[in-house]
């Protein structure tokens, strides 16, 4: 089993380890690349892994994380104003967003959909890759501070 123990800022994968936003937030895991290997995950605490990023094992083989798509709400809209509205509420309720384009999304919960139609906004169900945004004190030791694009196709 591949063992990954660091982080790191460049180099060329030649794996891939596709986790939900649940398992990038640990730092220690057990998960499975995309080929079907098994793969361990020991990491330093502290910065969750975001899409995009690589990852070093002992041997020095490198793994690049994919955001896996989960079930997220999402609200699109051309209206800034509606947008505004709802990052504001769901912000009040310290709700991870992810903020993209005339877009934010937000993991599933229908209490918070429902308090959202109460307010005009009707957010949609989808299964999407989930980043959220980085708190306002930022994530430490990340580094770069964006999201990654991935460099290969998957059919989401």
């Amino acid at each position: 089993m591949l063992k990954l123990i660091k982080r790191i800022q460049h180099g060329t994968p030649g794996f891939f380890v596709e986790l939900t936003l649940e398992r990038r937030v640990k730092a220690r895991l057990k998960a499975r690349l995309t080929d079907g290997s098994d793969v361990g995950i020991f990491l330093d605490r502290g910065p969750i892994m975001r899409g995009g990023d690589l990852l070093e094992s002992e041997e020095g083989s490198i793994v690049q994380v994919i955001s896996a798509p989960e079930e997220v709400s999402v609200i699109k809209s051309e209206d800034f104003h509606l947008l505004m509205r709802a990052a504001y509420h769901l912000g009040n309720r310290h709700v991870p967003l992810q903020l993209l384009p005339n877009e934010l999304r937000y993991q599933h919960d229908h209490v918070l959909d429902q308090m959202l139609i109460g307010l005009g906004i009707n957010p949609s169900f989808e299964e999407l890759p989930f980043e959220p945004e980085p708190g306002a004190y930022g994530e430490h030791g990340s580094g770069h501070g964006h999201i990654h694009e991935n460099s290969h196709h998957h059919a989401y």
